[in-house]
């Protein structure tokens, strides 16, 4: 299935660190990898890095109707979370703010890509599975397309990110790209 185009002219990348190019020079922050790899595949595609290094879930709500706002926005991937996890913020808390902002979206007529996040067991077997279950269930209530995991295939190797082992390098920052373009392509 191919893209229809004119259907999708500007993307928000809204999310955190993972989405924001934390520690990476701007060329090879996701917004442009992305951008760059769409215009490559002949999409006239606009991506806009909304992103927050360090943002929670509430943050992003906090800023998700001035954010929203910008004229001409046609597709917003959500992906926050992570950071409520490592602060062990309750999973129903993270699930409501992420709601309230698709809810945002929604009005404003923008199409939505969940991006998943999955937890470690650092703070339990109950809070894990409470936390992964988030996203399939927002994207089944809405009927939105998810990504299950945006790190998908670059968690955990070394080679895909930075020192610090969390935030994606510019080698892992392609890899993410690429999971996104797949998900925008068998969508819209």
């Amino acid at each position: 299935m191919h893209i229809n185009a004119s259907a999708i002219e500007k993307v928000i990348l809204f999310g955190d660190s993972l989405m924001a190019g934390y520690g990476l020079p701007k060329e090879h922050h996701l917004s442009l990898v992305l951008e760059s790899n769409l215009v490559r595949s002949g999409l006239n595609i606009k991506v806009i890095n909304g992103s927050v290094s360090g943002s929670t879930s509430s943050g992003g709500l906090n800023r998700a109707e001035w954010s929203l706002s910008e004229p001409g926005i046609d597709l917003i991937i959500l992906g926050l979370g992570a950071n409520d996890m490592l602060r062990g913020i309750q999973p129903d808390e993270t699930e409501r703010n992420l709601e309230e902002i698709i809810k945002i979206a929604n009005n404003k007529k923008i199409k939505i890509i969940i991006a998943g996040m999955v937890a470690p067991t650092t703070h339990g077997t109950k809070y894990k599975k409470n936390f992964d279950a988030i996203y399939p269930k927002l994207s089944k209530k809405y009927n939105l397309p998810l990504i299950p995991f945006l790190l998908e295939g670059v968690a955990l190797d070394p080679n895909l990110n930075q020192q610090d082992g969390i935030h994606p390098n510019k080698a892992g920052t392609i890899v993410i790209s690429n999971t996104i373009q797949d998900i925008i392509s068998k969508n819209y």
